[in-house]
């Protein structure tokens, strides 16, 4: 009778198992992605302002000792 090796897995067996899951996982969701599209803001709406002073920003500003 022969003895059979124990069959391990070592740590670094396991770590390239993984990425390879993990690179074949990657490339299987890639075409689910779909199709990018450009964007729909015009000129004018790229270029107008987004920040406003609102009250919570004021308080923030406020308790925080900013100064406005």
């Amino acid at each position: 009778m022969t003895k059979e090796p124990k069959r391990t897995l070592g740590r670094r067996e396991f770590l390239r198992t993984i990425g390879v899951g993990a690179t074949v996982a990657a490339a299987a969701t890639a075409p689910l992605a779909g199709e990018a599209r450009a964007d729909t803001e015009s000129n004018d709406e790229k270029r107008k302002a987004r920040y406003k002073e609102t009250d919570h920003v004021k308080t923030f500003y406020r308790v925080n000792r900013y100064p406005s």
